[in-house]
């Protein structure tokens, strides 16, 4: 059993970049630092839903072609193109 004590890098500062974040926290853990962290108070509004809708694969894979073709997510294409049913249904 190993009975060294652990040691515990400082957070810094500073870091370089969010890579640099994220290879930090990706090495420590975030326990060993709790004394390090405050409470802070946080409201939120939601300014948007987003839905999972399960699609069929070859349907999927013609949705990619044409956002990739039009140079648009795939989820915006899917949007437009539903809007535009949906108005042509009314």
């Amino acid at each position: 059993m190993n009975n060294k004590p652990k040691i515990i890098d400082p957070i810094p500062e500073e870091f370089s970049s969010y890579e640099a974040a994220a290879e930090f926290w990706d090495t420590h853990d975030t326990t060993d630092y709790l004394d390090d962290f405050e409470t802070v108070q946080l409201e939120a509004e939601l300014q948007q839903r987003h839905f999972e809708v399960e699609i069929d694969e070859d349907i999927m894979e013609v949705l990619s072609q044409q956002a990739q073709k039009k140079g648009v997510a795939i989820s915006q294409l899917v949007n437009d193109v539903l809007r535009e049913k949906l108005e042509q249904a009314a």
